[in-house]
């Protein structure tokens, strides 16, 4: 009983039991008081021993109690109440009852752009460097008593950390979620609550699965939040091979696994998995999960015990477990458009319904922001501006065109902030429609028409937009994406148009035409196409149809070149004698230890800036393999972000693992090298290389 009772206990230890802290309603902790010479109270005991003597010391009654995200004091052995529910996607959030603001202590937090536009940087420091003044002001809430520890971010969905990644030391606890395939929220009638994922092995294991991979195994994260949807016919919270089997079995997750709010409840009335939901507080727990977000274990689980559906032992184990700017990308950019010179334009027309907009910059899961900078706000502060909204809100029903055509005509520059918000897309929403919504594409076209000067389109949006006719249209000089930019969305955007800061974000996704949401169910999960069906596949990865912008677009003001330096053109990959490749045609061979034993090399390249403004690139590097087992044209081994004055240059290294980075997934779900020829590429630069016996 003890050694399954480990895991989240453990983390109970870790973060309640520091004495000299407050935390929620600053309880007061057991190892203060009369309970100092407990056993678990002993920080000369390793965590195991520690959380061994606290289980024994618990009724069952009290293990229950801890099962869900509110969880109750235990007054007799001093452990204070805790609230699990905290979050932090962008920046801390009032979202989840953990965390409150307070105008005498902390009045706000920091929001960060929307983790979409920050992931358009491609570059890891800034990541890291985010999250840790993210963690640096949830910590601090937590030292005076007004949030918890625990902090359910980041969401990794497929498009959809401890602090300092050691596994020893507890900054805050992070959780990715959710777990797993979770793409469908309201979609044409289907939605998330009953929708059952169908999707093979292949794709579970090259797409779905990788980044909760690298979550628990790269970034020691502390938890993993299963979703509310069921993958090919189970659901997920209620799966062991997805819990138990995986997260704990194969990837060793060093902490606890959630259920979504309230995954469990959802799983016995929105999907009747069970005719009881004593059977449903079972399944789950023997699945693997240690914690419900809700009430249905705390109400559930002691009636499931008495029936025998559980053992108090599996109960046990349950307890045991810079931003914005380098994020914008700049999409289009026509000569004499962008930068903007502050001191040539005299006045600039600002129009659009995301022009002077503040909530709509922090998106959703959002914190109290200290102080929002809009658009326009940001804009005015460089040049005069007249304002127009052209439509009354995103929804744009009735655009005011002669009004916004009137102050463009007499601009010497336009900016166009169109797009979405949260009445648009959302956690619960699904777009049937990607185009602009209402009368935007006719708001932007009549303006674009009068203006004597250039037009930037600003797209503040979370997914892409089919914005083929002003990409198209010699009138829209520029294109930018802002994503939901946080607060400071204004100021960075400023930045950018007038040339203080030089664009490097990149697309984190592929924008698609209109037409491929007539063409994709989506409750269809195949990635790869189906020629038989029309089906075309998703992502960069399988899509070979037109798109909008692909996957990595984005503009600089410079011009970045690169140069192979160093590459093999051959790998060999060794086998042992008798292996059945040696007498054979094998068009790809298993990625097992004995052969992927040492089996990497490098790759050289030099990135030049050859423009006249220094800024920062990133560089990517995709691999396209051999046409076996379905493989993907192209996927992205790795990508590094560099900072270069102009005319400056700089080697940048790539690590390649055969076995990890040149290998693929077949048709049943098995690792594979493939042999033959694999084409590198980087920018518009290609290498081949074949990988041989």
């Amino acid at each position: 009983m003890a050694s399954s009772v480990f895991p989240i206990l453990a983390i109970f230890i870790m973060l309640l039991f520091q004495p000299n802290v407050s935390a929620q309603n600053s309880p007061v902790f057991a190892c203060d008081l009369d309970f100092k010479n407990f056993t678990f109270c002993d920080s000369s005991l390793d965590v195991q021993t520690r959380v061994g003597d606290l289980v024994k010391r618990l009724t069952l009654q009290e293990k229950i109690v801890t099962l869900v995200d509110n969880a109750s004091s235990i007054d007799r052995l001093g452990i204070p109440k805790y609230e699990w529910w905290s979050e932090a996607l962008h920046g801390v959030s009032y979202v989840g009852p953990g965390t409150h603001f307070s105008s005498s202590l902390v009045p706000g937090a920091t929001s960060f752009p929307q983790v979409i536009l920050t992931a358009a940087s491609f570059n890891e420091t800034l990541f890291k460097t985010i999250g840790q003044v993210v963690s640096t002001e949830a910590r601090a809430m937590y030292n005076v008593g007004l949030a918890g520890l625990t902090f359910w971010s980041p969401n990794i969905n497929i498009f959809v950390t401890r602090d300092d990644g050691d596994k020893h030391r507890l900054k805050v606890g992070a959780c990715c979620k959710h777990y797993s395939a979770y793409d469908v929220d309201s979609w044409k009638g289907f939605e998330r609550f009953s929708f059952n994922v169908v999707v093979t092995k292949q794709d579970m294991d090259d797409t779905y699965q990788p980044p909760f991979r690298s979550c628990v195994l790269d970034g020691n994260v502390a938890s993993v939040m299963c979703s509310f949807n069921q993958v090919n016919g189970k659901p997920t919270c209620g799966d062991p091979d997805l819990l138990t089997g995986v997260i704990r079995g194969e990837w060793k997750l060093n902490g606890y696994i959630s259920s979504d709010c309230d995954s469990l409840d959802v799983m016995f009335k929105n999907q009747h998995w069970e005719n009881t939901p004593e059977k449903i507080a079972a399944d789950a727990l023997k699945a693997g999960l240690d914690l419900n977000c809700g009430k249905f274990l705390g109400q559930h689980t002691e009636a499931a015990i008495k029936a025998g559906l559980v053992k108090e032992s599996e109960v046990d184990r349950a307890l045991a477990r810079e931003a914005a700017r380098q994020g914008i990308v700049l999409l289009k950019n026509s000569v004499g458009s962008l930068p903007l010179s502050p001191t040539a334009i005299k006045s600039l027309a600002v129009i659009g319904p995301n022009a002077n907009v503040t909530k709509t910059m922090i998106g959703n899961y959002e914190g109290t922001p200290c102080k929002y900078t809009t658009p326009l706000q940001g804009l005015t502060a460089s040049v005069a501006t007249v304002y127009q909204a052209g439509c009354a809100n995103v929804a744009c029903g009735t655009a005011q065109v002669d009004k916004a055509k009137k102050a463009a005509a007499a601009a010497d520059a336009v900016v166009l902030v169109m797009g979405s918000d949260l009445s648009i897309e959302a956690e619960g929403r699904d777009r049937i429609n990607i185009t602009l919504p209402g009368q935007q594409n006719l708001l932007i076209t009549e303006v674009a028409s009068v203006s004597k000067g250039p037009v930037i389109l600003v797209i503040m949006s979370g997914g892409g937009m089919d914005i083929q006719f002003a990409k198209e249209n010699p009138k829209v000089t520029s294109i930018l994406w802002v994503g939901f930019p946080g607060e400071a969305g204004g100021a960075a955007l400023a930045d950018i148009v007038f040339g203080q800061y030089n664009p490097s974000g990149r697309l984190p996704m592929s924008w698609y035409p209109q037409s491929y949401t007539e063409k994709v169910n989506m409750t269809n999960m195949n990635m790869r196409p189906d020629p038989a069906t029309g089906y075309p596949g998703r992502t960069y990865r399988f899509y070979k149809g037109d798109t909008v912008y692909t996957f990595g677009d984005g503009l600089s003001y410079s011009e970045f070149r690169h140069h192979l330096v160093k590459a093999p053109k051959f790998v060999s990959v060794p086998l042992e004698e008798g292996h059945v490749c040696r007498s054979s045609k094998c068009k790809s061979i298993d990625t097992v230890e004995q052969t992927c034993k040492n089996l990497a090399f490098n790759i050289h390249l030099r990135v030049t800036n050859s423009g006249t403004m220094g800024g920062s690139h990133t560089v990517f590097l995709f691999s396209s393999p051999p046409a076996v087992h379905g493989a993907p044209q192209k996927h992205m081994l790795g990508f590094q972000k560099v900072h270069l004055a102009p005319r400056q240059q700089r080697v940048v290294r790539f690590g390649v693992d055969v076995c990890k980075d040149l290998s693929l997934v077949d048709e049943v779900g098995n690792r594979k090298v493939a042999l033959g020829q694999h084409v590198l590429h980087v920018g518009s630069l290609k290498h081949s290389l074949t990988v041989r016996i």
